[in-house]
């Protein structure tokens, strides 16, 4: 094989990866807000919170299938959600928390969702023409998400001194988590360099600029110690991923093969 050649089916590789890792970033926050189906506060809540989840899972078949694709091995999207164990997720820790009460599910999903506003709206400029397409579908749900998650936090964040209380109790929780959504590994580094994939460092400060704004109008503060969790894109972490792996994967592993 040569140089040439071996440098093309490494960079296959690379987006390989990197498709799936966005994968298992959807598949696994899509599962998280699941958990709340049937018990939402109210009705309409309860579907919202549906609607969202089946948003994010229709983000990971659409990612999984692509890299089924690239694979061009015989896999499908159902191999890469299903036939994986914990060690080889990729996903970001923040997904795969557990899902605490309503205030720590909106906390998460403030944070995320305004990173994905960012995100998305970047990776529609990618160098390859699949993601683009997957990534200007996502914003247009990504929109709603934004303006659910920020309505809620405001409504939460000025409400009753327990609904605060426990807003502010989710931040102090989750913040060092999300210090790990905008470092990019050696893998991301060399997609970056080519347009592939998107510099996430650059999306810190105006998502930190608007997180700041939804945080004072809702008298919420941002922590002020000075801690981070990092793993998940190396394959480490918590405790909580092999727990959700372990319901999410059952049914297909219990029954290999089966369609319906």
């Amino acid at each position: 094989m040569t140089q040439s050649t071996q440098n093309k089916v490494d960079s296959k590789q690379d987006l390989i990866n990197y498709v799936v890792r966005l994968g298992d970033d959807a598949i696994v926050l899509g599962h998280r807000i699941s958990e709340w189906v049937s018990e939402g506060p109210f009705l309409e809540e309860d579907i919202a919170l549906g609607n969202v989840a089946l948003d994010y899972i229709g983000r990971a078949r659409m990612l999984y299938g692509y890299a089924a694709t690239l694979s061009d091995d015989g896999k499908t999207e159902d191999d890469f959600a299903f036939l994986r164990d914990e060690r080889q997720f990729e996903n970001y820790l923040i997904n795969e928390l557990p899902r605490g009460d309503f205030a720590y599910t909106i906390t998460r999903q403030l944070l995320v969702d305004l990173y994905n506003k960012y995100y998305l709206l970047a990776l529609t400029k990618s160098a390859d023409p699949t993601l683009v397409a997957i990534a200007q579908k996502a914003r247009k749900e990504t929109t709603y998400h934004c303006r659910r998650s920020t309505s809620w936090t405001l409504r939460l964040g000025d409400g009753t001194t327990e609904s605060k209380q426990r807003m502010q109790l989710a931040i102090d929780d989750i913040w060092g988590y999300s210090h790990e959504l905008f470092e990019s590994d050696a893998l991301e580094q060399r997609l970056i360099d080519t347009g592939v994939a998107v510099d996430c460092a650059a999306l810190k400060q105006p998502w930190l600029t608007d997180v700041k704004a939804i945080f004072e109008e809702a008298g919420l503060n941002i922590p002020q110690q000075d801690w981070a969790v990092r793993g998940g894109r190396k394959g480490y972490h918590s405790e909580h991923l092999g727990h959700l792996l372990t319901q999410m994967q059952f049914v297909y592993r219990s029954f290999p093969g089966a369609n319906w």
